[in-house]
C-alpha cells in the first residue's frame, strides 16, 4: 500500500468572516479550542469592524464540520452568519492561534 493521501484528507483552506454578535464573548478561543479539537492549524482574530476572521486548514471533511462550529459558536455569542472562501492549503502553520489585535494576513 502506498501512503497517497486520499482527495478527502488533502489539506485545504477556509477563510471564515463571522458576523454578528462575536467579539467580547469568548469567540476567539472558542474557535482556538474547537480547532485544536479537530487537529487543525492556522488563527483567528478580532478585526475593527466587529467580525471575527478565521483562517484554517486541514482536511475539507473537516474544515466543512468547523464552519459549522463557527456557525454555532459559544453560549454569549449570536452569529447572523459566516463568509466562508476556499482555497488551496499553503502548508505555512505549524499550530492554531488567537491573534490579538486586527490582521491583514498571514
Amino acid at each position: 500500500m502506498g501512503t497517497e493521501q486520499s482527495a478527502s484528507d488533502a489539506a485545504v483552506r477556509v477563510e471564515a468572516v463571522v458576523v454578528g454578535r462575536v467579539q467580547g464573548v469568548g469567540f476567539r478561543f472558542h474557535v482556538e479550542r474547537v480547532a485544536a479539537a479537530r487537529g487543525l492549524v492556522g488563527w483567528v482574530s478580532n478585526e475593527a469592524d466587529g467580525t471575527v476572521r478565521c483562517v484554517a486548514e486541514g482536511p475539507r471533511h473537516i474544515l466543512e464540520a468547523f464552519v459549522r462550529d463557527l456557525a454555532d459558536g459559544p453560549p454569549a455569542a449570536r452569529v447572523e452568519r459566516v463568509d466562508v472562501t476556499w482555497s488551496r492549503a499553503t502548508g505555512g502553520f505549524d499550530r492554531f492561534a488567537v491573534r490579538s489585535g486586527w490582521h491583514t494576513g498571514d
